[in-house]
C-alpha cells in the first residue's frame, strides 16, 4: 500500500535527509587517492553517530540469497553502477565514484546519491556525471501534483538517451518512508501521462543511474552485490528523496 505523509512527517523526513546529506558531504571530502573505501564508510557511521541516526544499509538482506550488506554507504567506483561494497580497495587519481547513502532517524528513512570524480576529472566522466545530474533534476521537475509516474521515468530517460547513455529498468527509485524501499517503483525510463497519479504526500526516491558505454546491460558479481557494466564504461549515480506537494517538489535530501 503506497502511504501519503502528512506535512509534520514530511518534516521529519527532512530531519533524516539532512543527516544524508551531511554523510554524503563528509565522504566527499574525506575522498582522495589513496583513501580505501572502508575508511570513507567509517566516516559515513561516524555522522550517523554524531546525529543519533542508525543506517537501513547496514545488514539489509532483502532476497534469503544474498548476504547481508556489511556498509553504511555503497561506494562504487568507475564500471560499478551500484550497490559497490566498502572494501580495502585503495582509491586511485582519475577514478569516478559513487556514494549512495542512508539514515534512519526517528522512525522515518532519507535516501540520496552522489557521483563525482576523485582527484584529477577525466572530461568524459564530467559529461556523463553532468548527464545524470540533469536528469535528476528533470526527473525532479516532474514530481509535480497532476502528473503521473510515468512524466518522471519519461523525463529522466529522455536525460540519459539524449546523452547516449545505456539505462537499465531493473534497478530504480522507489517509495521512501518508514523503511527504505517501499512502493511505487519509479523506472528510469518510462511513458509520459502512464501510472499512478501524483499526489501531495506522496514521498519518493528518484535515482537515475546511468552507462556511459551506451549499453543497458549490467552483471552482477559474486558477492551478490555489486552491480558492473557489461562493456566495462563507467557509471554515474544521483538520487533525492523527494515529496510530492501542493507547492512544487520538496528535496527532503538537500545539503543543509
Amino acid at each position: 500500500m503506497i502511504e501519503l505523509r502528512t506535512p509534520g512527517e514530511l518534516d521529519a523526513m527532512r530531519a533524516a535527509g539532512a543527516v544524508v546529506a551531511d554523510m554524503l558531504a563528509a565522504v566527499r571530502a574525506a575522498a582522495a587517492p589513496g583513501v580505501r573505501l572502508t575508511q570513507l564508510d567509517e566516516v559515513a557511521r561516524g555522522v550517523l553517530a554524531g546525529a543519533g541516526a542508525t543506517s537501513p544499509f547496514l545488514g539489509y538482506a532483502p532476497l534469503a540469497t544474498t548476504p547481508p550488506f556489511p556498509g553504511v554507504v555503497c561506494l562504487s567506483v568507475n564500471d560499478v553502477a551500484l550497490h559497490g561494497i566498502p572494501t580495502p580497495e585503495e582509491l586511485e587519481d582519475g577514478d569516478l565514484l559513487s556514494v549512495d547513502a542512508g539514515a534512519t532517524l526517528d522512525g522515518w528513512v532519507g535516501d540520496a546519491a552522489i557521483t563525482f570524480p576523485v582527484g584529477t576529472p577525466r572530461p568524459q566522466d564530467l559529461e556523463l556525471v553532468g548527464t545524470t545530474e540533469r536528469a535528476l533534476a528533470a526527473g525532479i521537475a516532474a514530481a509535480v501534483v497532476g502528473n503521473r509516474l510515468g512524466d518522471i521515468s519519461a523525463a529522466i530517460g529522455a536525460v540519459g538517451r539524449a546523452g547516449g547513455c545505456g539505462i537499465n529498468t531493473d534497478q530504480g527509485g522507489h517509495g521512501v518512508g518508514r523503511s527504505m524501499h517501499e512502493p511505487p517503483s519509479v523506472p528510469n525510463e518510462g511513458r509520459p501521462g502512464r501510472g499512478l497519479p501524483l499526489r501531495p504526500g506522496l514521498v519518493i526516491a528518484i535515482e537515475p543511474w546511468f552507462l556511459a558505454g551506451g549499453s543497458d546491460d549490467y552483471r552482477v558479481a559474486a558477492d551478490g552485490w555489486t552491480l558492473r557494466s557489461a562493456d566495462g564504461s563507467r557509471a554515474a549515480h544521483v538520487e533525492h528523496t523527494v515529496a510530492v506537494t501542493e507547492d512544487g517538489p520538496r528535496i527532503l535530501t538537500a545539503p543543509r
